[in-house]
Order: C-alpha cells, then sequence, then structure tokens
C-alpha cells in the first residue's frame, strides 16, 4: 500500500512536538523556596568574641526542583527592617552552594555587623534569609529571621600593616617617611620609637588616601583626630591591639647592660633612634669566681607606664642556658624577649675574645627583629 506524503508529514510534526515535550521537561528550572529553618533560632541574641574563634551554624531544610536535580543556595545578611534589596552582605553555602548548611566565623559576623551600621561596643540587630536558586530562577525563602549581635571593642577589619607618622613622630608629618610597627600576631602592633611635642596618628598604607587611626588614653579610635598621647619627650613603646581597640603606651626611661655576676647594670645604653640603642668601646671584664671566669649578661628596659609606676624589667635569651658565641653562632641566638626576672637564667654569654676588652653595643627594637649584637674591638 502505497504511504501518503501528507501522513509521513504528519507523523514527523507529531514526533517534533513530543521531542519539544521531553526537551521543555529537561530544562524545567522550577523550584521550591526554603520554608525552615533549623539554627540559629529566631531572635537569637550573639555576644560577638572574634579572638575565641567561635562560630555560628546556618541550617535550613532543602529546596526541591521540579526535575531531580541539585539546588544551589546563599545566605543573605541586612540591617535591621531592611527587605533584602540591597543586602549588606552576600555569601554562598558550604560546598560552593550545594550545602543546606553555612558556618560563619564571629569575627565574619563582626564584619557583618559593621557593614550594617552596628557600632563596636554595641548591640544591633542582623536579618538574614536563604535564597534557593537553579538557573536564572533564584527563590527567596519564605520567610527571614532576625539576630542581636553585640560588637566587641575591636575592629571589623585589621590592617595588614601599620605605621607612625605626625610632627610628634621620628619619621615627621611626610607619609613616606612614617616609621613602620611590628606586626606581633593578627590584629596586634608594636613600635618602640622617640615622640616629641607634635600630633601623631597611625596609618595603613603609605600612599593613596591611607586609614587613619589614633589614641586616646587606653583607646585605640579610627579617625583622623591625630592627638599626642604622651604630654613629655621621651622614648616610648607604643602596642596597639585591633582586636579589642586597645592601646598601652609605655615610656623606656633606659636600657642598660645588667652583668649576671655583679646583679646589676654597669653600662647605660644611650638611645640613638628609630628603636636602636647603642653604646660603643666600653670595657668588658668578666667576673673572677673560684670555679672560672662568668661572661654571662641581660638587659635590662627601665618603664614607666601611664600611671607613673616604674618597673625595672628584665630582657634577655629564648634560652634558659647558653654558650658563649663564635663566628658561626645562629642568629637567634641574639634575640631579645621579656624574661623572668632571675639572676642566671636566661642570660646571653659574652664571647671568650671579649674579656678585657672594649666592645660596641647595639639594641635593636626594630620590625625586623628585637635582637642585639656584640661586637668585639
Amino acid at each position: 500500500m502505497k504511504t501518503s506524503p501528507i501522513y509521513l508529514l504528519l507523523l514527523l510534526v507529531v514526533g517534533l512536538l513530543a521531542g519539544c515535550k521531553k526537551d521543555d521537561k529537561a530544562l524545567d528550572d522550577t523550584i521550591t523556596p526554603v520554608t525552615n529553618y533549623i539554627s540559629p533560632a529566631d531572635n537569637v541574641a550573639i555576644k560577638l568574641d572574634p579572638p575565641s574563634n567561635a562560630a555560628v551554624t546556618f541550617e535550613w531544610s532543602q529546596a526541591r526542583a521540579a526535575d531531580g536535580t541539585l539546588v544551589l543556595y546563599e545566605v543573605v545578611f541586612d540591617k535591621d527592617g531592611g527587605d533584602f534589596s540591597k543586602p549588606v552582605y552576600t555569601t554562598v553555602s558550604g560546598t560552593n552552594g550545594l550545602d543546606t548548611k553555612l558556618v560563619l566565623s564571629h569575627g565574619d559576623l563582626n564584619k557583618i555587623a559593621n557593614l550594617a551600621g552596628i557600632a563596636s561596643q554595641s548591640q544591633g540587630k542582623l536579618k538574614w534569609m536563604v535564597n534557593a536558586s537553579k538557573g536564572l530562577n533564584v527563590q527567596p525563602a519564605s520567610s527571614a529571621r532576625t539576630m542581636t549581635v553585640e560588637r566587641p571593642a575591636g575592629f571589623s577589619v585589621i590592617p595588614g600593616n601599620l605605621y607612625l607618622t605626625g610632627s610628634g613622630t621620628e619619621g615627621g608629618a611626610t607619609l613616606g617617611q612614617a616609621l613602620p610597627f611590628k606586626r606581633l600576631s593578627s590584629g596586634i602592633f608594636e613600635i618602640y620609637t622617640k615622640l616629641t611635642t607634635g600630633n601623631v596618628k597611625m596609618v595603613d598604607q603609605l600612599t593613596g588616601t591611607p586609614t587613619e587611626y589614633y589614641i586616646s588614653g587606653t583607646k585605640l579610635l579610627q579617625g583622623s583626630n591625630a592627638t599626642n598621647p604622651t604630654t613629655t619627650t621621651g622614648v616610648y613603646r607604643i602596642t596597639l591591639d585591633f582586636n579589642n581597640g586597645s592601646a598601652v603606651v609605655t615610656e623606656i626611661q633606659s636600657v642598660g647592660l645588667w652583668i649576671s655576676a655583679q646583679n646589676k647594670v654597669t653600662v647605660t645604653i644611650p638611645y640613638v633612634g628609630k628603636g636602636l640603642w647603642e653604646v660603643d668601646n666600653t670595657p668588658i671584664e668578666f667576673f673572677q669566681f673560684s670555679w672560672g671566669r662568668d661572661e654571662r649578661y641581660k638587659f635590662i628596659f627601665t618603664e614607666k607606664d601611664a600611671a607613673g609606676k616604674v618597673t625595672m624589667r628584665q630582657y634577655g635569651s629564648t634560652n634558659v642556658d647558653n654558650v658563649p658565641p663564635t663566628a658561626t653562632t645562629a642568629a637567634a641566638y641574639y634575640t631579645i624577649v621579656p624574661v623572668a626576672d632571675d639572676q642566671w637564667n636566661n642570660t646571653y654569654k659574652f664571647p671568650g675574645t671579649a674579656d678585657r676588652k672594649n666592645v660596641d653595643i647595639l639594641v635593636m627594637m626594630q620590625p625586623a627583629a628585637y635582637t642585639h649584637q656584640v661586637k668585639v674591638r
């Protein structure tokens, strides 16, 4: 029997339509929104403590895709009263958006709170919600939750570098001549320097428009209020902690060479500038005991705190005991750290060639290292 061309054409159209229906189903990006939150509870109150490494887990139930494929998630944060049209912070969930869970540290939440306008040392509310997405289809959750956070005194954004500048500093007011701080640990910076009358401030970079900080009493604050934290010209140790917004300014009244066998400072080492103390051509003679000659020494920093209390603090070796150094002794031998008040422990030893000779001593409390040098003449 001969098949009609019209019949063949109808079969072709039917086949094409069936194929289109299958393709439409394959491309179906319909999804349901997130309808249930698991944690944290609504209206939870959290006192943020970034240094503790504590964290908050955000968790929710799955959204469903019509074609059974994977759904991606993002968590959005907004100010109290916001409608998420311009969220202050957005991030995908774990495993690049596949997880129904997101873990944020207290440090992360502190930054988000800052973006939402919540000041340090104050409380405020954050709203959060989960968006589910597949392709171009984004479905906001059916509801949002609120949390109250209390921010600590510190800064949410901590500079990677810090510099001291101003007319009252050794580098002067020229930004390019600002003096670098030593970074002791995350958010903690320190500098040994001389301050005179004039303004003093800290900046996070030496070019462009840096972020500025200043000291007010025991507080570290952000802003252009370049006040001088001291009233007396002198050498100071400035220790700044961005984690809790604190500032400690300690006057270094003197640095002395302390001889263990005599249990006293025998030479005061003059300050020469930019974290350096130096004395040249000073005589050294080891102390004679019945068992031999003793060559041990440390340094004494005479310090005065903001309340006027004077303390004589020992600085010495990281090792409890040492042998006399030689030309091949590692540089770490000369590292200077605060040590316990003890006549014999954590002392250095002069090289054997220093006995009854003159030496040059250089104490370096600078960003590169807290260390010292001894040169026998």
